[in-house]
């Protein structure tokens, strides 16, 4: 999994899926987050509130820039914000990520994420792995 940032996302999706096939792994599923990873934090602001033990920012989830995070060319810059900088990429993601709803997830990039999580672990089980 990577973040698309500016670049084409099919063909990010391409090239990781031929270093994958080029290494001996071309079973292995690739993911990209649209546009970055905070992305998947935007579109769940209630995670962010509690990871960062920041009060009223679920309130703002349902206004139209946050109800579909995908528009936003740099979410990063949009948490940094709401936030007032108290969000940090590798602090906030530890805080933030143990709090994101895993059941209905607001980003397409992350639904599709824990969509192939979860498939990639019925194989498993599936396979008595």
């Amino acid at each position: 999994m990577r973040d698309q940032d500016q670049a084409d996302c099919r063909k990010i999706k391409r090239s990781l899926v031929a270093l994958c096939t080029g290494a001996g792994r071309p079973q292995a599923t690739v993911r990209i987050a649209c546009r970055e990873l905070e992305a998947f934090y935007v579109g769940d602001l209630l995670a962010v509130e509690k990871g960062l033990d920041i009060s009223g920012l679920a309130g703002k989830q349902n206004k139209a820039r946050f109800r579909d995070p995908h528009p936003l060319v740099c979410p990063s810059d949009e948490l940094r914000k709401l936030t007032g900088n108290r969000y940090q990429k590798v602090a906030g993601s530890r805080a933030i990520a143990p709090h994101l709803d895993l059941h209905s997830p607001r980003s397409r990039s992350f639904h599709h994420l824990i969509r192939a999580i979860r498939s990639a672990n019925d194989e498993l089980r599936g396979s008595g792995g």
